[in-house]
């Protein structure tokens, strides 16, 4: 137990609870207390071996400069994860890499293809960064650091396009995990609470 009705997903010491699906490379490791995902590896999918419906999820994250992974909620197992559920998106917004190039539902904390974060900016590099999702229905709420950086009702979303390209916005329930593009990104303090 982590207090407060939470349930930790990760013991600190093994990947016990989780799953990998299209390991690339070393896959995620567990190193010091932490998830990670290493650079030039990891694997697409990452996830939880049970579903979840409705639940808040916290974590902390931290990653290298131009780092770029995301959280899958509601997820199946296979399938590009942004389309099939939704993809909350975990990136170094400010790299150079990015900059320029971002479309505004790509920053930090946007569901990504969905609903665009605001203000959102993850501190960088190598600090401790808080998330909180909150998937409660066709409601979803993602904070950054405490900040609520997005606060949408999936049912409001009636672009034709975004409907036709992300139809897993009307998943209810899946499976929670990360999702690797070969940078190096940390996760550590994985706790959910699941709600009625």
């Amino acid at each position: 137990m982590a207090g407060g009705g939470f349930q930790k997903l990760f013991n600190g010491k093994s990947l016990e609870g989780w799953t990998t699906v299209g390991q690339k490379g070393p896959g995620y490791i567990v190193e010091k207390g932490k998830i990670v995902c290493p650079k030039g590896g990891g694997g697409n999918m990452f996830y939880t071996r049970r579903e979840y419906a409705n639940f808040v999820l916290r974590l902390e994250y931290r990653m290298e400069p131009g780092g770029n992974n995301g959280v899958g909620i509601r997820a199946p197992l296979q399938g590009r994860i942004s389309q099939v559920a939704m993809e909350i998106q975990i990136l170094d917004d400010e790299s150079p890499r990015y900059k320029g190039k971002l479309r505004e539902w790509q920053y930090n904390g946007s569901i990504y293809g969905v609903i665009a974060a605001r203000g959102g900016q993850p501190k960088m590099p190598w600090k401790w960064n808080k998330m909180e999702i909150r998937a409660e229905g066709r409601r979803i709420q993602v904070r950054v650091n405490g900040r609520v950086v997005v606060d949408g009702d999936l049912g409001a979303v009636t672009d034709p396009k975004v409907l036709a390209a992300h139809p897993g916005i009307a998943r209810t329930k899946g499976y929670v995990g990360f999702l690797g593009h070969d940078t190096n990104v940390e996760f550590r303090k994985i706790e959910i609470k699941e709600l009625p």
